[in-house]
């Protein structure tokens, strides 16, 4: 587990709760691992590559594999990239989506804010990688950073994963981490964010699940679960940063 920054004085040590947030398509209306792939390698000799694993993940899940398998055949393809460039690029990724507007599901990050201010740890929790991770994390003051960690040998990726991919029992077996570093906390009292069925060991183990969107199997999963809509681009570009809008916030949701 890492830090993305210093736990705040009202959280630390004893917080309230503890909120778990997945990333892609819950927090951010995108997937961020092929978006910024495609970003990365556009127009460049690599770009053949990040097509081409592309394919071979869409044929991997087509052919029953599972999506931990594909998180690892997806970091092949930074196999020789400099961590440098990658995390250069990634803060230049981040400000171009979110200049662009709809970058963050508004209703995500607006829950996430009131869980903050009410005294909740926030942590992300994401098959993707620091580096791409860590502007959003910056942005919705999150205080820790579960996620999937490619290996850096000499200041390049080597295409390996360190550990398991964040995704499925691997995102359960990193919210139990937390719950052991947080001892008084009750799972019971605490909230997770999801929107796809590998979300569920992770939604499963809070007492206040809230699914993101209209993913039908995990609905059926988690049928007395908090649902929100699905992903709602706002009409003009967010240009108001974490404080948000100014518009009247939500609640945080509870379990119907």
């Amino acid at each position: 587990m890492t830090a993305t920054r210093s736990v705040p004085p009202a959280a630390a040590g004893r917080p309230a709760s503890i909120v778990f947030a997945d990333v892609d398509e819950t927090l951010i209306a995108c997937k961020s691992l092929f978006d910024f792939m495609d970003h990365y390698f556009a127009g460049g000799p690599g770009a053949r590559r990040a097509q081409d694993t592309r394919g071979a993940i869409g044929r991997l899940l087509a052919d029953g594999g599972s999506r931990e398998a594909g998180n690892r055949l997806y970091y092949r393809v930074w196999s020789g990239e400099r961590a440098t460039d990658v995390a250069a690029a990634a803060a230049r990724w981040a400000a171009d989506k979110r200049r662009g507007g709809g970058f963050y599901v508004e209703g995500t990050r607006a829950a996430l804010r009131l869980h903050r201010e009410q005294g909740s740890l926030v942590v992300l929790v994401s098959g993707s990688f620091p580096a791409l991770l860590a502007p959003i994390a910056a942005e919705v003051g999150a205080d820790h950073l579960l996620c999937s960690r490619p290996e850096i040998r000499h200041g390049r990726y080597t295409g390996e994963l360190i550990g398991e991919p964040v995704i499925g029992e691997g995102k359960l077996r990193a919210v139990e981490e937390v719950f052991r570093r947080y001892p008084h906390v009750e799972p019971g009292a605490c909230h997770a964010y999801g929107d796809h069925i590998s979300d569920l060991p992770m939604l499963a183990a809070v007492g206040h699940p809230v699914l993101v969107g209209d993913d039908a199997e995990l609905r059926r999963a988690l049928p007395h679960a908090h649902r929100m809509a699905a992903v709602q681009r706002p009409a003009t570009p967010d240009r108001t940063g974490p404080a948000g809008s100014g518009r009247r916030r939500p609640r945080p949701p509870r379990r119907a």
